[in-house]
């Protein structure tokens, strides 16, 4: 049986085909927007209609997650010292709901999550979702921007603190 894969990308602040062009090379069909917050005045094309029209009209798929995947959740209880604690997140209802929804789509179809930040390791798709689908045994590949794909491994803190499923 192949194990189950999943893309992450980050659209940073380059042109909207950019994101679409390095999504169809890897043969993406569904785009999992884990965005809390799918809008940006510096980068206006990935504001989340727009981003969804385009998208759409390239063939791929749109699907706004940021409400349960996103980085900055409206949860209170989920920070320490203004900062968000991810252990904490990945122990809510709604987080792991919004995972097995992800889980589900992937299973059916060529998915990628993506974030603003371009670089992972700065984005909580990596410190965050991917260290989930990691300990799930998911295997998630970041597309960074140069279009190198790049493969990821569970950090250790987090194998030692994540114990969801």
């Amino acid at each position: 049986m192949n194990r189950l894969e999943i893309y992450t990308i980050g659209h940073s602040n380059v042109e909207a085909s950019k994101i679409i062009q390095l999504l169809q090379e890897y043969q993406v069909d569904v785009l999992v927007d884990v965005r809390s917050s799918p809008y940006s005045q510096y980068a206006t094309q990935f504001n989340r209609d727009t981003f969804a029209q385009l998208l759409e009209e390239s063939g791929i798929e749109y699907v706004f997650a940021g409400s349960y995947l996103g980085g900055r959740p409206k949860d209170l209880t989920c920070y320490r010292d203004d900062k968000i604690d991810y252990k904490e997140v990945a122990k809510r209802q709604w987080y792991k709901k919004g995972i097995e929804r992800l889980i589900e789509i992937a299973d059916e179809r060529r998915t990628a999550i993506m974030c603003s930040e371009e670089n992972p390791e700065q984005c909580h798709r990596h410190h965050l979702i991917t260290q989930t689908l990691l300990e799930m045994e998911v295997t998630v590949l970041h597309i960074r921007g140069n279009g190198v794909l790049e493969s990821t491994k569970l950090e250790e803190k987090q194998a030692e603190q994540l114990a969801l499923f």
